[in-house]
């Protein structure tokens, strides 16, 4: 295990979602279609009502704040921030297409939040806070900018078991010698998955109210060059390690996760793999 160097990884993180978010945005219809029902089961959480201010951390193209826009009107505020820039350009581009107008943009950290403590009524972060440095400290600023009674709804992604859409194209860039097996010392995409990890983390931040329920998913694609294409968009780390690869190198990888890929691909060629979020709602 390697000792995590924060700071460089937190600037590592930062470059990688500004190179990723043009992909982002290519794709970001398609995400809001697969992940509609994780924002959904965030903003019922949150039970958003006319007049709050609600704070998205790591919004990406904006989807689950922009849900919670349209029951926090009228008088109400969303604040929609990401850490890159790039990906706020994304947001802004979709909540203009939607017509969204109660909207303003951040560039904003989860570990330091540049609000006032105790200023939103509450607060979203999807597939977030398992990738910041210190999640500790992420879950206390959260804590800190809610007023008393606000709430939290936050999403992460379950064990890699239940999410073979994602583990397939590492598994084959490790299994042909491309990509070193996950570090645990280095936050990941499944960092927070686990029993009572949510519970836990939060808890320690001062949270009241934990709970934290599974959301299924499902991921289908029309062919195999589809799904390996929006799933290197999506992730800076494959799209870092893809891009340096040769043709014939990348044609060995198209070819094992195409067979690791088998069990979820019907015979026209199209794949439909599973996958599981988990939503975590609280108190302050």
């Amino acid at each position: 295990m390697t000792p995590l160097d924060s700071d460089q990884f937190r600037v590592d993180s930062r470059e990688g979602w500004e190179r990723a978010a043009e992909g982002w945005g290519r794709v970001a219809d398609r995400v809001h279609d697969w992940a509609v029902g994780v924002s959904a089961t965030m903003v019922d959480a949150l039970a958003p009502q006319p007049g709050d201010r609600v704070l998205e951390l790591a919004a990406g193209p904006g989807d689950t704040g922009f849900m919670a826009a349209e029951l926090i009107a009228p008088g109400g505020t969303l604040i929609s921030s990401d850490g890159a820039e790039a990906m706020l350009e994304v947001a802004r581009a979709r909540a203009a297409a939607q017509h969204i107008s109660n909207v303003e943009f951040r560039q904003l950290e989860l570990e330091w939040i540049d609000l006032d403590t105790a200023s939103v009524d509450g607060v979203l972060c999807r597939w977030g806070i398992m990738l910041t440095a210190d999640p500790e400290s992420a879950a206390r600023e959260m804590r800190r900018v809610l007023r008393p009674g606000g709430r939290a709804a936050l999403a992460v992604w379950d064990t890699p078991e239940s999410n073979p859409w994602a583990t397939i194209p590492r598994q084959a860039l490790i299994g042909l010698g491309h990509m070193d097996p996950p570090d645990p010392a280095i936050p990941n995409q499944f960092s927070l998955a686990g029993d009572g990890v949510l519970e836990e983390l939060l808890g320690g931040a001062g949270f009241l109210e934990v709970k934290v329920a599974p959301v299924a998913m499902q991921r289908s694609f029309g062919s195999l060059d589809e799904y390996l294409a929006e799933t290197i968009e999506m992730s800076p780390s494959l799209g870092t390690t893809t891009a340096q690869l040769s043709d014939s190198e990348r044609a060995a990888v198209r070819d094992r996760v195409g067979e690791l890929a088998q069990p979820f691909t019907d015979d026209d060629g199209s794949i439909v793999l599973p996958g599981s979020s988990l939503v975590c709602s609280a108190s302050a």
